[in-house]
């Protein structure tokens, strides 16, 4: 079965209880961690708490950064030789320009690999985040293709969103706004609500053929799991499988809209970059929307110096939510 990580963060305010908590969490559900790592002494924090007899952590380094810019390469290999011994891998965010500056990427990539190769047996992974054409970001895995050490990584709500947004304009040219100019409570919404929906169900196909594509380079990939909806105001990705999006108005028998994917898509997913791959790749849960609480049960004794525990409740209803869903992860991956 390939690794599975879910984000480690510290998603609320509060001390190192909250991270001896999602500590605690994690090893009960058989997680490694995937960490932001903002800065050495962020990641030093986060690190000193990760899931003991896990996986090593994969890092999602700062957004900003673009490989194929000097300062910025060389900030992923200052990474690299310090932490490439602690982890599993590092991320980082594609950019729409990488297409056409192949050459450069593969340049910066190979001098990032040096570094990994020196340091321990992490992988450096290109996050699919640009909103670029599928076939353009298959270029930039091709251009990868003879890096050892450096892939890319399919992030499922970034694909989802752009290849709804792509869609709905099919459906409805000449409307004069994209899909996400709407929200959960525009009156537009009922009046196009079907074409929509059509729009959200491209989202899977779209990360099942992108998948294909890039595993024919035979490179182990990574993916980052969660849900969403193009809709939803804000972030419109980073939900669980199981959150439907609320809506003023009856739609197939409800009043809310089904997210990009659902359990059902999820497992599809996950067995399609299985299957694809060999097992070569490693899955991320990263989401980060959850609002509710849950009460503390048997980590009360982490918080006896807090008056208020909120906050931790907080977290603790998040943490349940990576570890549900780390069990529809594992539920399709043992379904042969």
């Amino acid at each position: 079965m390939p690794p599975l990580h879910a984000l480690f963060d510290l998603r609320y305010e509060g001390d190192d209880a909250l991270l001896r908590l999602a500590r605690r969490r994690f090893e009960q559900a058989g997680l490694a961690a995937e960490a932001y790592g903002g800065s050495f002494e962020h990641l030093e924090r986060l690190l000193a708490y990760a899931p003991r007899d896990a996986r090593p952590p994969m890092v999602h380094l700062p957004r900003d950064l673009d490989l194929v810019r000097e300062r910025d390469r060389d900030r992923v290999i200052e990474f690299a030789e310090t932490f490439g011994g602690r982890v599993s891998g590092f991320v980082v965010h594609d950019r729409k320009h990488l297409p056409q500056r192949s050459d450069e990427l593969k340049v910066a990539a190979e001098k990032v690999a040096q570094a990994l190769a020196a340091s321990g047996d992490a992988w450096l992974y290109v996050e699919y985040a640009s909103a670029l054409e599928p076939d353009l970001f298959a270029q930039v895995t091709g251009a990868l293709s003879g890096v050892d050490r450096v892939s890319v990584c399919l992030d499922a709500g970034h694909i989802g969103v752009a290849a709804a947004r792509r869609r709905f304009a099919e459906l409805r040219p000449g409307l004069g706004y994209d899909l996400t100019a709407l929200t959960p409570g525009d009156p537009r919404l009922g009046e196009v609500v079907a074409d929509v929906q059509r729009a959200v169900a491209a989202a899977l196909p779209a990360v099942l053929d992108l998948t294909a594509a890039v595993a024919g380079y035979g490179k182990r990939l990574h993916l980052h799991l969660h849900d969403g909806h193009p809709v939803v105001r804000g972030l419109a990705d980073h939900f669980s499988f199981q959150t439907n999006v609320p809506v003023p108005f009856w739609y197939e028998g409800r009043r809310s809209l089904a997210p990009m994917y659902g359990p059902a898509g999820l497992a599809r997913i996950v067995r399609a970059a299985r299957d694809a791959t060999g097992g070569a790749c490693s899955l991320t849960l990263e989401i980060h929307q959850v609002d509710a609480r849950l009460p503390l049960g048997d980590a009360q004794d982490l918080f006896s110096r807090w008056k208020d525990t909120t906050n931790a409740e907080r977290m603790n209803a998040w943490l349940a939510v990576l570890a549900e869903s780390a069990e529809l992860v594992r539920a399709a991956l043992s379904d042969a």
